[in-house]
């Protein structure tokens, strides 16, 4: 039996099926018959199931594969409905938003940014439903709401993108496109249009917490992993009763990092720098057009850049 493992050398345990907790009658529509992955046991918890839907869920996902389904069937159309077409030429098929000729006209014609509106109707309740249904899942397990809150500043990106930023401007001709690679040559675009996002100081702080984010995750998952052969991977324990593991961590941490991030203020950090990476983000993208026009000549008259 393998008294180690780290990355190369996993050993999966199966045990019992687990239920999960009880919830209250009435609460309590779990549906499936559990069963194992042994690929799934490679990424995480190999147990498939139970699965809650619940009727947020069940409306969340209907919503969604609506949301999807006009933009797929759109995009299928933009080349006759070869399949092949459609698969070789998907990263640059687009549904974009009615022109500014309509500008905030409710039901444009269908195929000059009718279909958007709709998708982007169905997509958006769909994520709302699903943030709704996190919240209240975390509730009736007796969690706290992190990922909810979570779940919400991305949806706030999603929605300045989409929907307040548009709105603002007058025009749906200001949201952004479905589709990968129209997608970035919007934001592309729209950096040229107002002088540089690289200038925008919002802009510079999402980036700040993005790259942050990433470099706390990778951190705090290796620390884990590197003291996993004590136990380090059971955090609860080691926060409520620290053991050797923690203690290792902790050491490596204050000799690398001239500070000590415990097992449970670095989830904080971690979670606090990716949360603020889509709010600051959004108020960069809310007020570029609206306050500020340029964001190079901003950034000239208030000592932040270099005349060019």
């Amino acid at each position: 039996m393998a008294s180690y493992q780290n990355l190369l050398t996993q050993v999966q345990v199966r045990g019992p099926v687990e239920m999960g907790v009880p919830l209250p009658p009435g609460n309590d529509t779990r549906i499936g018959v559990p069963f194992f992955s042994k690929l799934m046991g490679i990424l995480g918890n190999a147990q498939i199931g139970p699965i809650y839907l619940g009727g947020l869920g069940v409306l969340s996902l209907f919503c969604g594969f609506i949301a999807f389904e006009i933009i797929g069937l759109n995009m299928a159309a933009q080349v006759n409905w070869s399949p092949i077409q459609f698969v070789r030429q998907l990263p640059w098929l687009a549904l974009s938003p009615p022109g500014p000729e309509y500008g905030l006209q409710i039901l444009p014609p269908l195929a000059q940014g009718g279909w958007w509106l709709i998708a982007g109707f169905f997509l958006t309740v769909s994520v709302v439903l699903w943030a709704v249904r996190t919240y209240v899942r975390a509730k009736a397990l007796g969690l706290g709401t992190h990922v909810a809150w979570a779940f919400a500043a991305a949806i706030w990106l999603y929605l300045v993108l989409g929907f307040i930023r548009p709105l603002l401007m007058g025009s749906w001709s200001e949201a952004v496109p479905f589709g990968i690679f129209p997608h970035l040559d919007w934001v592309g675009t729209f950096s040229l249009r107002y002088g540089n996002l690289f200038y925008n100081p919002f802009h510079c702080l999402s980036i700040a917490f993005l790259y942050g984010s990433t470099l706390l995750f990778a951190m705090h998952g290796a620390t884990i992993l590197a003291v996993s052969r004590y136990g380090g991977e059971r955090e609860l324990e080691q926060i409520t009763d620290r053991g050797t593991a923690s203690e290792r961590a902790a050491l490596f941490w204050r000799w690398t990092m001239g500070f000590n991030g415990t097992m449970e203020s670095v989830h904080r950090w971690a979670w606090w720098f990716a949360v603020l990476t889509p709010l600051t983000g959004g108020i960069g993208i809310l007020i570029t057009g609206t306050v500020v026009d340029d964001w190079h000549a901003w950034a000239v008259a208030h000592h932040y850049a270099f005349s060019l």
